[in-house]
């Protein structure tokens, strides 16, 4: 049986190493100096890095929706052919077995070697059904993968961020990020016009 897996996620990419250079690079800016009584308020500085979550955008990108059911289509198909390339050979071998008592050793023989081919055949049909519904998905993957990368790339370009973060539960890299810096809902609007411009 063919299994479907969950998809990968969209940004495997984005390592900790990212985070551990933004920290340093925090870190080495110059420290003020002591704040003296007549000293005006620092004004509001813009964010340059923000987030956007992962759970959300996986969930409500229509894109991703369309390429769930395309996979799941894909997925089903196959198993189905699997399934019912096993059936007819299941009742290949229970006919045989009623007539087996009928046919002399050599027959018995040969109709056995043939089963046991046949078998074999099946078996290598089903690994190779599952590689090429495996590397469609991976392909997908990617496809998706390059097309939020390219979106997030122009995004942060047109907003002025330095750094755009995903965030996702159980994901230990980006433990917490203030809501302030959450794009999340103006990323997902614009994926899903510009997705909806694509499929017109």
């Amino acid at each position: 049986m063919i299994e479907m897996k969950t998809t990968a996620s969209i940004f495997t990419k984005i390592t900790l190493g990212i985070l551990i250079a933004g920290s340093i690079a925090a870190c080495n800016k110059t420290k003020t100096s002591d704040k003296t009584s007549d000293a005006k308020p620092a004004a509001p500085v813009k964010a340059e890095m923000v987030f956007i979550n992962q759970d959300t955008l996986t969930a409500k990108y229509d894109y991703v929706k369309d390429m769930r059911k395309r996979l799941e289509d894909k997925g089903k198909a196959a198993q189905n052919d699997v399934g019912g390339r096993k059936q007819a050979f299941q009742r290949e071998v229970a006919e045989y077995q009623k007539g087996a008592n009928t046919l002399s050793a050599d027959q018995r023989a040969t109709k056995e070697q043939a089963l046991q081919r046949e078998g074999q055949d099946l078996q290598t049909y089903e690994q190779n059904t599952t590689a090429q519904f495996q590397n469609e998905q991976a392909g997908e993957t990617q496809k998706l993968y390059e097309k939020v990368y390219a979106f997030t790339k122009q995004y942060a370009k047109e907003k002025g961020y330095k750094m755009v973060f995903t965030f996702q539960t159980g994901n230990t890299n980006l433990l917490y990020a203030d809501g302030s810096i959450d794009v999340t809902a103006d990323v997902i609007k614009r994926l899903n016009d510009a997705y909806a411009k694509e499929k017109k």
